[in-house]
């Protein structure tokens, strides 16, 4: 089925409202990008999508969108609190899955030479790798308590600082998290997955700050050019995963009982006000809790790395925490419509918050300078650290993109990857790979995804973020 695409200019093309559609779709990239994203479902996706009930204004995707479960990845759309809908496909089976920065005083001349010793460190003490556990083991008790209080769960235990919950989404929690409406099966799954990093996509990068594009922000945020930096990019592992395919089914069943027509059984879903609808918001509450201690712990283990590998005190390092964002998540937010404030639901997958200078949502540290945004490449070329908008707030519920975007499946990957030493070009281009899967170089190599450059200049020139730096790997761990 070919989706009819209208330009309205360099950046945006709308979907035109037909059949069952209740709104236009809006999708943000540039005419090159255009031909990719045209291979996939992934335009049929957003028209899919467009028929939910509620949905405000567009159903929109990001330019580093591709097919997914139900919404696409990239994808972003608002639905009315009395009227509308939530949809787990609109989140994602990675509840949570986000992106963490934390910066340095380290330069990349002291770095790059003892890469292989950081790297085979970092390797060594947080778990990768499909099922991986780590040594955190939960009892039920602890386990709920981690569901409900987030990142703080691990500050508590001296995994941190007061200062990293104030340069993390939400402060590290999500309201309404209910452990009553977790599965046995899904607290199963989580119980000794904490402080791991997974498999896929996840990983650490240890990379160089190359080109600052705002002075006033980077400096705002600690970056400064040649200076070290570290992402961890991760989410709620086996718990998060459990709970989006449990609320699937129960949320299949709904959408039958309350007679929504859905052009896709995978955009499952029940009306915000409806009991199981609640009931998904404080189970997907808890994962994202989950997911953000994940990472909080990850790094409290990766700074004592680092300390450990360059024999520094913490205040000569003066590693701290940039920033954590979401990337699969839904949420109750105040946005203005037609004119009007009010609250509604933003379903963010594969996407970013993008939140301008001034907004009640950013934290007071950032508070003047906005919201910064974490855009992870592939592991070959580099990433972006962008800053949130006024732009993106009118037009997109102050969304914008959260990656590259993938242009080859895993299967397609490692088919094309056959014959080829994936590890041994990182090498040749100065980057040290280790892996916790047989297939993941295969599977993640830099062929596999879009060109970062050309996905950032899009939400650039769309006004939907602004470049503040550009970052290089010199390390990298994969799941």
């Amino acid at each position: 089925m070919t989706i009819p695409l209208k330009q309205i200019d360099a950046y945006r093309w709308e979907i035109p409202r037909t059949g069952k559609m209740r709104v236009p779709g809006l999708i943000f990239t540039d005419r090159e990008m255009l031909e990719d994203i045209q291979q996939d479902q992934g335009p049929t996706q957003v028209a899919n999508v467009a028929t939910l009930p509620g949905i405000i204004k567009h159903s929109m995707a990001m330019p580093d969108m591709h097919w997914g479960y139900g919404f696409p990845i990239g994808g972003v759309a608002a639905f009315d609190l009395d009227e509308g809908v939530v949809s787990p496909g609109g989140v994602g089976y990675d509840i949570n899955c986000g992106c963490r920065l934390m910066r340095t005083e380290l330069t990349a001349d002291r770095v790059q030479p003892n890469i292989e010793k950081l790297v085979t460190a970092l390797f060594g003490s947080i778990p990768s790798g499909v099922g991986s556990s780590g040594s955190i083991r939960l009892n039920q008790k602890e386990q709920k308590a981690v569901l409900v209080k987030g990142a703080r769960w691990a500050v508590e235990r001296s995994m941190g600082t007061e200062d990293d919950l104030m340069r993390t989404e939400d402060y590290g929690r999500m309201e309404g998290a209910d452990p009553g409406v977790v599965s046995d099966r899904a607290l199963v799954r989580g119980r000794d997955q904490l402080g791991t990093l997974g498999s896929g996509n996840h990983f650490i990068e240890v990379a160089v700050t190359e080109e600052i594009y705002d002075e006033t922000a980077a400096r705002a945020f600690g970056l400064f050019t040649g200076g070290v930096v570290v992402f961890i990019h991760s989410g709620s592992r086996g718990l998060g995963y459990q709970i989006c395919d449990d609320f699937l089914k129960v949320l299949g069943k709904v959408a039958a009982r309350e007679g929504i027509e859905i052009p896709d059984r995978q955009l499952a879903c029940a009306p915000l006000k409806s009991r199981e609808g609640r009931d998904y918001l404080a189970g997907m509450a808890c994962a994202a809790n989950y997911a953000w201690a994940n990472r909080q712990i990850m790094m409290h283990w990766t700074r004592e790395v680092f300390l450990r590998v360059f024999e520094a005190s913490p205040a000569a390092l003066k590693m701290s925490l940039v920033y954590d964002v979401c990337h699969n998540i839904a949420k109750i937010e105040r946005h203005e419509v037609d004119g009007k404030t009010r609250d509604i639901c933003v379903h963010r997958k594969g996407a970013t918050r993008s939140l301008p200078a001034g907004h009640p949502l950013v934290g007071e540290v950032y508070r003047s300078i906005g919201q910064p945004i974490l855009i992870p490449g592939d592991m070959g070329t580099g990433s972006y650290v962008l800053v949130g908008t006024e732009g993106a707030l009118k037009e997109t519920f102050g969304s914008t993109c959260h990656g590259a975007g993938r242009v080859l499946s895993r299967t397609a990957a490692v088919k094309a990857a056959r014959g080829r030493s994936i590890r041994n070009e990182l090498l040749g281009r100065g980057i040290f790979v280790m892996t916790g899967g047989r297939d993941s170089l295969a599977e993640e190599m830099p062929d596999a995804y879009k060109d970062v450059d050309r996905v950032v200049e899009v939400v650039h020139g769309a006004g939907l973020s602004r470049k503040v730096a550009r970052t290089r790997p010199l390390g990298v761990i994969k799941g």
